[in-house]
């Protein structure tokens, strides 16, 4: 089965792709293109579906760099090719040739681009990466790579949309207490609870912080089980786990 790669044009001339489930050889309830290490899918379907993505993204498999996320704002900077992946939750780099990939399965991917100074980088960031920082994160170490805040352009792949993330009032409460204006990222549920609004945030967070260009693909992970994985629709299934979607750029 063809690989399915949602791309936006303003990450433009810069090869890119945020990858659905569609096109892999994962099966029961990894069925599709399981790019997870940390998943307890078979190691083999897994590394099959990530070399299908590596060729997507003509780069060699070792080429596809990436990191051990743990939901923090930390920032690499990519200058070889490395099997490691050491603890972080985003990515620059000016080096062609080398991939920067990011798993998901209801957190936001974001792709970053300055294509005149050559600069590309990738974030995985769910709702604590996000409050902590990681999209201004980014920004500031592409700038130190050279890249220009204004010339960045950033997009939000798939992710979990508001209508199908309800989340409690402690949750609502750290938020306010960072800042009180985050309370227009949340609409009243049902018996007390909220539903949050995790792309706006982001929207606001790379807006706020100066990237020239900032959007969101509009697809939400939960609502298309046959396109995307979905933590939440897992847990709601009781599944045991669930597989991870990739998302990629590179130069």
């Amino acid at each position: 089965m063809t690989l399915e790669i949602l791309t936006s044009d303003l990450l433009g001339p810069v090869r890119h792709g945020f990858f659905t489930r569609k096109g892999g050889a994962s099966s029961g309830i990894y069925r599709g293109l399981n790019c997870g290490l940390g998943s307890t899918d078979q190691r083999e379907a897994v590394q099959i579906n990530r070399s299908r993505v590596a060729a997507a993204m003509e780069v060699p498999a070792e080429n596809l760099s990436a990191v051990h996320q743990v939901h923090s704002a930390d920032v690499l900077v990519i200058t070889e090719p490395s099997q490691e992946r050491p603890r972080a939750d985003a990515m620059v780099t000016n080096v062609p040739g080398l991939a920067l990939s990011i798993l998901t399965a209801d957190c936001q991917p974001v792709l970053f681009s300055d294509p005149d100074a050559g600069v590309i980088g990738a974030a995985h960031a769910g709702w604590r990466g996000t409050l902590d920082g990681v999209l201004e994160a980014t920004l500031e170490a592409m700038e130190g790579l050279g890249a220009r805040r204004e010339n960045i352009a950033a997009v939000i792949g798939p992710t979990i949309s508001q209508r199908a993330y309800e989340v409690g009032p402690e949750f609502f409460d750290d938020f306010v207490m960072q800042d009180d204006s985050y309370a227009r990222f949340f609409a009243n549920g049902v018996n007390g609870r909220y539903q949050f609004d995790l792309p706006a945030l982001g929207l606001h967070k790379l807006r706020q912080a100066g990237a020239g260009h900032a959007e969101w693909t509009r697809h939400c992970t939960y609502s298309d089980a046959e396109k995307f994985y979905s933590y939440r629709r897992a847990t709601h299934a009781k599944e045991a786990d669930y597989g991870r979607l990739i998302s990629c750029i590179r130069l």
